[in-house]
């Protein structure tokens, strides 16, 4: 798997910054940018979704940690499922009860990580 830098994306620092759960304007606006992520659930419980596929195990499990590592920076944490040649990544913002700006970062960030990977 060969990844995309994602150092070439500006960072932010979100401990530094009130979030909020984006409008439903906003996250149909910020959605349409973000290449196979919908939306699932309701409530406090919607997040935006993705799955990613791959080859293999060993494939999935590096992108795995490559999230880990985003997730770590970004101190902002995904629900992952983890399967054979699969990662399903789901995004939310538990304590504002929806999506926030962050969420939509750190797809980004995901996205970035396989930009090279993709035809």
């Amino acid at each position: 798997m060969t990844s995309a830098p994602t150092s070439s994306l500006p960072r932010k620092d979100w401990s530094r910054q009130q979030r909020r759960a984006m409008s439903a304007t906003e996250l149909v606006t910020k959605l349409a940018d973000l290449q196979g992520w919908s939306l699932t659930g309701d409530g406090a419980d919607v997040a935006i979704e993705k799955a990613f596929r791959f080859a293999d195990y060993f494939e999935t499990m590096a992108f795995v940690n490559a999230v880990a590592f985003i997730a770590h920076t970004e101190d902002h944490h995904p629900d992952l499922s983890v399967h054979y040649g699969r990662c399903v990544v789901r995004l939310n913002t538990h304590d504002v009860g929806g999506i926030s700006a962050t969420d939509i970062e750190c797809a980004r960030r995901i996205d970035a990580l396989l930009a090279q990977h993709q035809p």
